[in-house]
């Protein structure tokens, strides 16, 4: 089978636009904020890549509400992964900029969807080399359910049940142009 019938057979439905992910952003940021209540001791990291653009504008939100910076790092978590050593594909490191100290902070780890667990387990072993936090938090914009782990999104843009052989995937302005949350079977 050629790969333009392989292509032909995915079928795609957009399953949230970019007003729905700007509304499923700004009720993060205020659930973040009412929760923390305010931005002391706060800080928002985003894991590399997908969860980096919704961090910054989450932060960005925050920002803007309270009138007062909140600290944003990036998070890569290549060498924490379970099947690094068992993937056949060479890992492609991506930056970490966390230059903050996480001591005590409230943490808002950010990713664009949550899925087994494991990436977010990952990321909080990570986290745990840069310091001791007070907290850690996770927001997502798409919970799709399928949990390996014991892991759950403590803020969520959209539960969104799907199937094992389906794939969600999440594009963005800052990286694919377009905002949408779109869901493939086949």
């Amino acid at each position: 089978m050629s790969s333009e019938e392989g292509n032909a057979m995915k079928t795609a439905k957009t399953v949230m636009d970019a007003d729905g992910i700007e509304r499923s952003l700004t009720r993060i940021a205020s659930e973040i904020l009412e929760e923390n209540k305010g931005v002391q001791d706060l800080v928002i990291i985003g894991i590399q890549k997908g969860g980096v653009s919704l961090a910054k504008r989450i932060a960005q939100k925050i920002s803007k509400s309270e009138k007062s910076a909140v600290p944003f790092g990036i998070l890569d978590i290549t060498l924490y992964r379970d099947d690094i050593l068992t993937s056949n594909k060479k890992p492609k490191l991506g930056i970490t900029d966390i230059s903050f100290s996480l001591d005590n902070k409230k943490i808002i780890l950010v990713d664009d969807v949550l899925f087994t667990g494991r990436t977010i387990r990952a990321a909080m072993d990570a986290l745990m080399d840069f310091g001791r936090p007070k907290l850690i938090r996770l927001a997502v914009l798409i919970d799709r359910g399928h949990r390996e782990l014991p892991i759950r999104a403590d803020f969520v843009g959209k539960n969104l049940p799907s199937s094992l052989w389906e794939e969600v995937a999440v594009h963005l302005t800052e990286s694919d142009g377009v905002d949408e949350v779109i869901i493939e079977e086949g």
